[in-house]
């Protein structure tokens, strides 16, 4: 797909990393599958994809967590 940041480069499949601030917490998740601009380095991420790390977002909020920082797991 074209990206829409640069609107020059093209994306490709890829692995990114992800960071989530919401309050006192601080949620950093490695190797999460994104579509990736060769050109700008713009991340995409599916509607599947986003609502696992929202709900993995909601958790660590509810838990209380402070700074985290994991490995992508699909569910």
């Amino acid at each position: 797909m074209k990206c829409v940041i640069c609107n020059n480069g093209e994306t490709e499949p890829g692995r990114a990393t992800m960071t989530l601030e919401r309050d006192e917490t601080t949620l950093v998740i490695k190797d999460v599958p994104a579509e990736i601009c060769q050109n700008c380095g713009g991340k995409y991420f599916d509607e599947e994809t986003t609502d696992e790390l929202l709900k993995i977002a909601e958790t660590a909020v509810a838990a209380g967590v402070q700074v985290d920082v994991r490995k992508y797991v699909a569910a």
